[in-house]
């Protein structure tokens, strides 16, 4: 029976000051944030994912994009090293949470950096990143782990955008949704959709042919409707202040051994 539960995170009082890279600056409404925040975590719950909260690090204003402190792969959680060494503290509480869960715990190590944003899981077909965020060593653990389980690891260079999955992610059948603007090898990807909105290359399989989305894609959603999904819009227009997406804010444990 496939598990469908979703770590989260809280966001923290110094959200605001988050990291951003390829994109200006601009203020966030902390108190609008944690509303939007709120309407993220029901809409995993309404459509059936169990939501399992991480311990805060409020000391750490990138910590909400729960996303990028674990890769996991089967039942086996790589706790990764992120490539910004002022969130190197957000991965305590995350090894916690999926050890409970029942994981069997991997780390990557220095030299190695490895966001889990760069890592877009397609069947036994795990693509990686390499470029902003995640270096050669962290390619080369993340095979190291997944490999001998039976993952295929393809890497992808990424220079125009801060992860892999702020470029692409995948639809139920595989399909690759992606704006070809931002990619730097879309030829990577056996089946490819371009999308017209930047906010379209991100959505979250919640089962079902449902379509987790943002409200900033109205027209991708469209496109996605006429193809027969079922989009789920919300209005994280905080989090992509800071460069986050659909799928930096949760971890979805879809194998989890009973």
């Amino acid at each position: 029976m496939p598990s469908k539960k979703a770590l989260v995170r809280r966001p923290g009082p110094r959200l605001a000051e988050g990291l951003v890279t390829h994109i200006e600056r601009e203020k966030v409404d902390a108190d609008l944030a944690v509303e939007q925040w709120e309407a993220y975590a029901e809409a995993l719950r309404t459509h059936g994912w169990e939501t399992v909260e991480v311990d805060p690090a409020d000391d750490c204003p990138d910590a909400v994009f729960v996303e990028d402190t674990v890769v996991l792969y089967r039942n086996v959680a790589l706790i990764t090293r992120p490539g910004a060494e002022s969130r190197r503290g957000e991965t305590e509480g995350v090894e916690e949470a999926v050890a409970s869960l029942g994981c069997s715990v991997n780390w990557v190590w220095e030299p190695g950096t490895l966001d889990g944003g760069d890592v877009l899981k397609i069947g036994d077909t795990v693509y990686v990143g390499r470029g902003g965020r995640t270096n050669a060593a962290g390619v080369q653990q993340l095979r190291a782990v997944f490999e001998p389980l039976g993952a295929r690891i393809v890497a992808v260079p990424v220079s125009k955008v801060l992860h892999l999955k702020s470029a692409v992610t995948a639809l139920p059948d595989g399909t690759v949704l992606g704006r070809i603007p931002q990619l730097d090898a879309p030829s990577l990807f056996p089946r490819f959709l371009p999308v017209p909105e930047e906010s379209g290359a991100h959505v979250v399989l919640l089962g079902g042919g449902r379509l987790l989305m943002a409200a900033s894609a109205p027209k991708t959603a469209d496109l996605l409707a006429d193809l027969g999904h079922e989009p789920v819009l919300v209005d994280i227009s905080e989090f992509e202040k800071l460069e986050g997406c659909v799928t930096c804010l949760s971890v979805r444990l879809r194998e989890l051994y009973a």
